[in-house]
This record gives structure tokens, sequence and C-alpha cells, in this order.
């Protein structure tokens, strides 16, 4: 029997970041930076940002503070509880407390997908059970890749043609990914009744987010 050829790519992970307390530019680009900079990763791309409404238990919660979202990629050549114990200690180093189920946080990052890799285990889901019906997820993921699917779950652009908005594009000046230099794709959010044009800001006064393409 013949093995996995030693070429083979390391697999592609999904990651999904979100902020909604303190310094959430700040926080979110450190963040991008530390994933970055993990011995076993390399990042092959970053979504534009995306402002959204809190999501808890009991559904959106207008009167918490929001959010600010983006997805990241990146090759991935460790095992997957390995990129979760490393994510949970970067959310830990900017201050990450899970008092509430759902409650507000300095840094949340969320695997998504690593390939079709199918997890279920007391501390890792994959894919991600929520991911499909989010919008805060799908859109910084879409445009990042036209063609992403969520294994088990179908093409993220039907996915997020018909997920309850909770998102808006979030001006940003810079990313790690040397082909990101507009504010948002052209094609953000899918032109239905309700949903802002795509790259309208939230009301945020100063809505930029600097992350170094060099890494620093």
């Amino acid at each position: 029997m013949t093995g996995p050829s030693m070429s083979a790519a390391p697999p592609t992970a999904v990651l999904a970041l979100g902020s909604n307390l303190g310094d959430r530019e700040a926080t979110i680009a450190a963040a991008v930076r530390a994933i970055a900079d993990l011995d076993q990763a390399v990042l092959t791309a970053v979504s534009p940002v995306y402002a959204s409404d809190a999501v808890k238990p009991g559904g959106v919660d207008l009167s918490a503070p929001g959010y600010l979202n983006l997805v990241i990629t990146l090759r991935w050549a460790g095992e997957p509880h390995a990129l979760l114990d490393a994510v949970n200690a970067i959310e830990a180093d900017h201050g990450r407390v899970r008092d509430e189920r759902w409650g507000d946080r300095t840094l949340d990052i969320d695997l998504i997908s690593i390939d079709d890799l199918r997890i279920d285990d007391d501390r890792l889901t994959l894919p991600h059970p929520r991911a499909g019906d989010r919008d805060f997820v799908l859109a910084p993921w879409l445009d990042i890749d036209p063609d992403a699917e969520l294994p088990g779950r179908g093409r993220v652009s039907e996915l997020l043609a018909v997920a309850a908005r909770t998102a808006r594009a979030h001006p940003v000046t810079a990313s790690t990914d040397p082909s990101h230099t507009e504010v948002a794709h052209e094609h953000t959010l899918h032109h239905e009744p309700g949903r802002p044009a795509p790259g309208t800001p939230d009301d945020d006064t100063d809505p930029t987010v600097t992350i170094d393409g060099d890494g620093r």
C-alpha cells in the first residue's frame, strides 16, 4: 500500500475572528499576526473586516457592544487540536474570559473547518456546527474564496443568501494578504432587500484596522 505523498500540501484551515470589547481593531490585527507567526501555520488569506450585532443564546442583543469580524485561511501542518490550543492561548493573551456562553469578549477565534475533516469530541467540533447560519462568518469567507464550501452544509454563497443579516462591511486599510488593497471587495453581501450596499461602514467614527504586510 502506498502512503500519502510527502510533498502533499498541509490542509487548509478556516478561522473566524471576532472582538466586541476593548480596542477591537488592534486586537484582531494582533491576533492575525500571532496566528501567522505560529510555527506550523502559513497564512494564505485575510478577509475584509465586518461589523456585526452581538448574538446571544436568546438571539441578537442590540444592547451589547457590536463586533468586528474577519475570516482567515491558513495551511496548517499540525494536529487540529494543536491549532485549537494555539488559538485558545492567543485568546487568553488578549484577556479572553469564558464566564458566559456567547458572552462579550475581547477576542474570539473559532475553527470553522480544516479541509473536509470531521471531528466531534468534548473539545472540538469540525466543521463548526453554527458557521452555516452566521453571516458574519459567511460574508468575509466568501470574500476570500468565492467557491468556498462548508462541509456538510454546502456552498457558502448559497448559505449566505438565506442567512439572517447581522453583518455589514467595515472599512479596513490594509491586511496581511498583499492582494487585499481595497476597503472591501466589490461584492461583499448579496443584493437583497434590507441589506446594506457593499462597503457600507458601521457607525464607528474611526473604522480602520491596519495589519502590516510584513507581519510585524
